[in-house]
């Protein structure tokens, strides 16, 4: 996945529980993953982010 960007918690806790978004996201390029972290770094709450990912591909 990310090489040299650390994942923020909450995204990767949400990724965790959402197999098959996380899958999806493996198979994005580099840079648009590199996008997708940048904006769940201006994540603020819990709800906010499993908002953020269940919604990253909708």
């Amino acid at each position: 996945m990310i090489d040299n960007n650390e994942l923020p918690i909450g995204f990767t806790m949400e990724l965790a529980q959402h197999s098959d978004i996380l899958n999806q996201f493996a198979q994005l390029p580099k840079e648009k993953q590199n996008s997708i972290v940048d904006g769940a770094r201006h994540v603020t709450s819990h709800d906010e982010m499993r908002e953020y990912v269940e919604n990253m591909f909708s």
